[in-house]
């Protein structure tokens, strides 16, 4: 007879509800208000190396200084880095497959130092390269949450 290993861990499936909220804090409140009510995107600029960090956060990491001037950056920005994505997966918010292929990738917006991931819709030509200029694409009704933004789309020149 096989002995059980009580250093092994037993799996199992199953759905479990678990309510939640979660705050945003001071800093992610005015940058998604300013999202949902301007359509505009806002960083805070670090007073000792003068970065641009979006989405903004209250302390500099690199300085560890406080970060109280308010800038707003974008909308327009170039692509730094992206995937292309094969695989779907059901939208938590609308309960609809996500289409395939897509792309997510991390995105310079003007004058920002700190890069701002999201969806980017793929073009015709499903030609995507780092150094793309990209604009936003928001949502005609917004909530004041990050999905206020349905996508980045490619600038054809």
């Amino acid at each position: 007879m096989a002995q059980k290993n009580p250093n092994l861990i037993t799996l199992s499936s199953g759905e479990a509800f678990q309510p939640f909220r979660y705050s945003v804090g001071l800093y992610g409140s005015r940058f998604f208000a300013e999202l949902k009510d301007n359509k505009r995107l806002m960083g805070v600029r670090c007073p000792g190396c003068r970065r641009v960090h979006v989405p903004p956060r209250p302390v500099c990491g690199p300085c560890y200084k406080r970060m109280e001037e308010w800038v707003e950056v974008g909308p327009l920005g170039t692509i730094a880095t992206f995937t292309i994505l094969r695989f779907a997966f059901i939208d938590p918010e609308t309960g609809q497959k996500k289409p395939v292929p897509y792309g997510y990738g991390l995105i310079r917006l003007d004058g920002a130092d700190t890069n701002f991931q999201h969806f980017l819709e793929l073009p015709k030509d499903g030609k995507v390269a780092i150094g793309m200029r990209v604009r936003p694409v928001f949502e005609e009704s917004r909530r004041g949450n990050l999905r206020d933004i349905k996508h980045f789309e490619i600038i054809e020149d």
